[in-house]
């Protein structure tokens, strides 16, 4: 306790590190307000009571219940991320977006206005389904429909920018990964009241039970954060060179290459893939005894049927996001360009193919570890587990709230040692800190 207290003074004793943490909760309480703010024209007394279902409820989770409360910030951060999503598959596999890229500054910056200008017309048209699906339905809307929609539009547009604008500002002058904050905030903000409605659910006798499923989510985070930093460390050799009389190099580094380098990606893909089957069964449901059978199946995210069918297609995506994102090649030219070399191993291709070799080794572990994390809920809820509480065992919304807070304590640390006080943790460093190595 002694060292918890010690290191707050410390943190709060650098005026930098002091300025951007005031800063970060500003913005975030800004954000956390703007999602009670409901769209005009709304009667928030008539939306109904409780989280959106399917898709709807994962991105209403993401959102901190905005999405439901028919907020200015309804569809949040939302679209920018999938225009960012998309973006960075063209870069992949469009000629044209990957020359951009190698152009330095000035290709970001046209890339980053290409994001903006697809979050505007990717936000124009959620919104209309998002109005449309959720809110008109209700019969909530006070005001003529045709002008509902219209002020709808222009308000969820200029609140998903004004989101992005909060992001941006958070990664500039707050600390850590402001549209990642953005999620994790939102994500954090149902914590709260999941547990007390689990608590109120199982009532006095039941605090046995509530007390064992904190512990086992407890656990359940630990497995995450080991999953988030599993890393296999490839040793690289670095020969000496002489420059102006000083030697440099000859020393042995390594670059270590994350068992789940996809992140959340693979669960976000297979999510939205998993409402197909149920929406494609309900156009024959009433025809065919088979098309209602799998309709009602994955319409159930318990049945193993859909549990089964969601773990293959992480473990697909897993690998299909991991090849797009980490290139061995890429690797191995920077390590011979470098003087760096594998011991064992010869620069250029065989290096590539060993880099490659043992990429694949440790993705099917990782895949596989992924994909029980996002079936973990599913195993909570049958288990007896609050559904909304059940969300906190596993899913999208454990990684993210796991891999953003580690990447913001990540940066404190940094700021610590910098100024040369004791880090965070008792061996001064946390693992996987990029300050630890050196990437080719």
């Amino acid at each position: 306790m002694k060292k918890f207290i010690s290191t707050v003074k410390n943190i709060f004793s650098i005026e930098d590190l002091r300025v951007r943490i005031l800063n970060t909760i500003g913005f975030l309480i800004i954000f956390r307000l703007g999602s009670y703010v409901v769209l005009p024209g709304v009667d928030p007394s008539l939306l109904g009571e409780g989280a959106a279902e399917g898709i709807f409820g994962l991105i209403d989770t993401f959102l901190g219940g905005a999405f439901s409360n028919a907020s200015i910030f309804g569809l949040g951060i939302m679209p920018y991320i999938s225009a960012s999503i998309v973006l960075q598959l063209l870069t992949v596999g469009v000629p044209y977006f990957q020359k951009m890229q190698k152009e330095g500054e000035s290709g970001r910056k046209r890339i980053n206005q290409i994001t903006r200008v697809l979050t505007i017309l990717i936000t124009i048209a959620q919104g209309i389904g998002y109005v449309s699906a959720t809110i008109l339905p209700t019969g909530a809307v006070m005001i003529d429909t045709t002008l509902f929609m219209f002020s709808s539009l222009v308000l969820l547009s200029a609140g998903t920018m004004f989101c992005m604008w909060l992001g941006e500002k958070i990664t500039e002058k707050g600390i850590g990964n402001g549209i990642s904050m953005l999620i994790m905030i939102g994500i954090i903000s149902r914590f709260p009241g999941a547990i007390i409605a689990e608590g109120l659910e199982k009532g006095t006798s039941g605090m046995l039970l509530l007390i064992i499923e904190a512990v086992v989510l407890f656990f359940v985070v630990v497995g995450v954060i080991a999953l988030t930093e599993a890393t296999r460390r490839i040793p690289v050799q670095y020969a000496k060179q002489v420059v102006g009389g000083k030697v440099y190099g000859g020393q042995r580094q390594y670059i270590p290459i994350k068992v789940n380098a996809s992140g959340v990606m693979p669960i976000i893909f297979a999510q939205s893939l998993m409402f197909l089957p149920a929406m494609i069964a309900q156009i024959w449901a009433q025809e065919s005894d088979i098309a209602n059978y799998i309709g009602s199946t994955f319409s159930d995210f318990t049945s193993w049927q859909y549990n089964l069918l969601f773990a293959v297609l992480i473990i697909i995506f897993t690998f299909f996001y991991t090849a797009i994102t980490v290139n061995p090649e890429q690797i191995a030219e920077d390590m011979k360009r470098n003087g760096g070399f594998v011991p064992g191993i010869k620069p250029g291709a065989p290096t590539s193919e060993f880099i490659d070799g043992i990429i694949s080794k440790i993705t099917l572990p990782g895949s596989i570890l992924l994909a029980l994390v996002a079936v973990m809920p599913a195993f909570a809820i049958i288990a007896g587990v609050g559904g909304e509480f059940a969300q906190f065992y596993g899913g999208t919304s454990l990684l993210i709230m796991v891999g953003v807070i580690l990447d913001t304590l990540r940066q404190i640390e940094s700021y610590l040692l910098m100024r040369h006080y004791e880090g965070m943790m008792k061996s001064g460093n946390m693992k996987n800190n990029p300050s630890n190595y050196q990437v080719a």
